[in-house]
């Protein structure tokens, strides 16, 4: 099983610090500090008092006067991993951890997700063409040399950033490394870590290049390990949930926000206010715990968004939207009917609805005259219904009596499905292979405003490639996705392999399977 060793950054809060290190360790883990050099000497005399006789707690040999942005925050890292690798031989998988993280599942779990897939786990985008940077520098973090820190001496590092601009000094990253960029909350397996640090001691040049770039905790890990490790063995996320709000800034969670997290799909949070001393008592009792089993849901985001900009429902400590409709219901069957060419999907959900008694909507998510009953206003709109999925769906079982519902969707809402299919629900995917020729292609791209009836023809060929890599991009992310109850009925096959595909997908006898295959027109335009 899955060893952690934990890198943990922090710089104030020292009884905060002490109960996060015997709560991690409590469960066999290991913990390797960096306590900040510019804090207060008297918090790092605590730490080390409360903790010197745990075996499991480690201390980088040398600190560093850390600062945000700098490469300060890299260099103390590693240093902790130095100190980690050589301190704890068992460990298998580090961490990167701050003061303000908490674990968001059992230690169990997190080590049983870790041992299911030989994987690190680091968020790693190409640094000059993705928009993970949202504001602020972008390619003057690497082209020019930063020795100063813009918080702390606002004035000096723009004076020295336009100097540079002004003689045109920028510069180029090695010629061998392809710079990428990604949250710093990373776990790495062992031999990751090794690799990294080996390579540190044997490419000073890049070592020196990232010294002097600004905010390199976003890009030094993530460059290396791209560099170092097989894509096929990263995962290019983090597992340390995380929001931020419009202006930009951490979200912190509070007291009532225990249901919210224990529900994301990640091991820890961040940030957790330092006054929420009770939900931190019942995230630890959780750590400890051999709980095993989590249903998830990515809503994290959405619904925090929601609810911050329209208030709570009722009064001032009332229950959470997401606590009251955040699952359809155990003992509910939802079929998604998943197709790209809309009226193949409709012609099976009436021909299923008629035979089998059970009520169908079509494109509710994606048409907006979706034809719906009145369900208050919450139906009114694309947005709204997107908004408010799970209650838009409860409330159709609600309105039509049922426990079972069939709805159409486009093969490009694959959040959608994730969605419903990580809920307590049976949730089951349906997906219609259609074969695409070139009128449907281009009458699909007039059809979304991609082409007009002017559009020369020259034109639209040119356009055809690009149309039919979207279409197979999107059939090849639902089955990458490898959701656990995923049928395919394929319009090149034979009706009767199709029979029985409909026949398990819907959970009926292959006579009624064979019956919905042989549909009149089911695929034709």
């Amino acid at each position: 099983m899955a060893q952690i060793a934990f890198i943990l950054l922090c710089h104030k809060d020292a009884p905060a610090i002490i109960r996060q290190a015997q709560q991690l360790t409590a469960t066999g883990d290991y913990v390797a500090i960096h306590f900040d050099a510019r804090a207060r000497s008297r918090d790092f005399e605590t730490i080390t008092a409360a903790l010197r006789d745990n075996p499991n707690v480690a201390f980088a040999t040398r600190r560093v006067k850390c600062g945000w942005g700098e490469w300060s925050l890299v260099q103390a890292t590693l240093n902790t991993l130095e100190t980690a690798a050589a301190a704890f031989p068992r460990a298998s998988h580090f961490y990167m951890l701050s003061g303000d993280c908490m674990a968001i599942k059992s230690g169990a779990f997190a080590k049983a997700s870790l041992d299911r897939a030989d994987r690190d786990y680091i968020e790693s985008f190409d640094f000059f063409t993705s928009d993970w940077i949202k504001t602020g520098l972008r390619e003057e973090r690497l082209i020019y040399r930063h020795y100063t820190n813009e918080r702390t001496n606002k004035a000096l590092f723009y004076r020295l950033l336009n100097l540079q601009r002004m003689f045109k000094m920028e510069r180029q990253p090695p010629a061998d490394i392809e710079v990428r960029i990604g949250s710093q909350w990373w776990c790495l397996r062992r031999r990751t870590i090794e690799a990294v640090l080996a390579f540190c001691r044997q490419r000073r040049d890049v070592v020196r290049f990232f010294s002097t770039t600004w905010i390199p905790d976003e890009t030094f890990f993530q460059t290396l390990v791209r560099h170092l490790v097989p894509d096929r063995e990263i995962e290019n996320r983090t597992l340390t949930f995380k929001m931020f709000s419009d202006y930009g800034m951490p979200v912190s969670f509070y007291n009532d926000q225990y249901d919210l997290l224990i529900s994301q799909d990640y091991l820890f949070a961040r940030k957790i206010s330092p006054e929420a001393t009770r939900l931190k008592e019942r995230l630890g009792a959780l750590w400890a715990s051999d709980r095993r089993q989590f249903p998830t849901s990515g809503e994290g985001v959405r619904l925090h968004q929601f609810l911050t900009g329209r208030g709570r429902v009722g009064k001032r400590y009332g229950t959470r939207f997401w606590e009251r409709e955040s699952t359809l219901g155990h003992d509910r069957d939802l079929f998604m009917v998943v197709c790209k060419k809309w009226h193949v999907a409709k012609r099976l959900m009436h021909a299923a609805s008629r035979r089998l008694g059970m009520k169908g909507v079509e494109y509710l998510f994606d048409e907006a005259d979706c034809p719906l009953p009145h369900l208050g206003g919450i139906e009114r709109t694309l947005d709204k219904r997107n908004r408010h999925r799970r209650a838009l769906i409860r409330m159709l079982y609600d309105y039509y009596g049922t426990d079972q519902l069939m709805i159409c969707l486009d093969p490009g809402n694959i959040e959608l499905m994730r969605d419903f299919m990580s809920d307590r629900a049976n949730a089951r995917i349906l997906e219609l292979q259609c074969s695409f020729d070139d009128q449907y292609l281009v009458g699909h791209a007039r059809r979304v405003g991609l082409a007009g009836d002017d559009t020369p023809g020259e034109v639209i060929a040119a356009m055809m490639p690009t149309l039919r890599h979207q279409f197979e991009d999107e059939s090849t992310r639902i089955r990458d996705a490898e959701f656990p109850h995923h049928w395919r009925l394929r319009q090149d096959r034979d009706p009767a392999e199709n029979a029985g595909v409909l026949a398990e997908f819907f959970g009926v006898d292959y006579d009624t399977g064979h019956a919905l295959a042989h549909s009149p027109h089911l695929f034709a335009d």
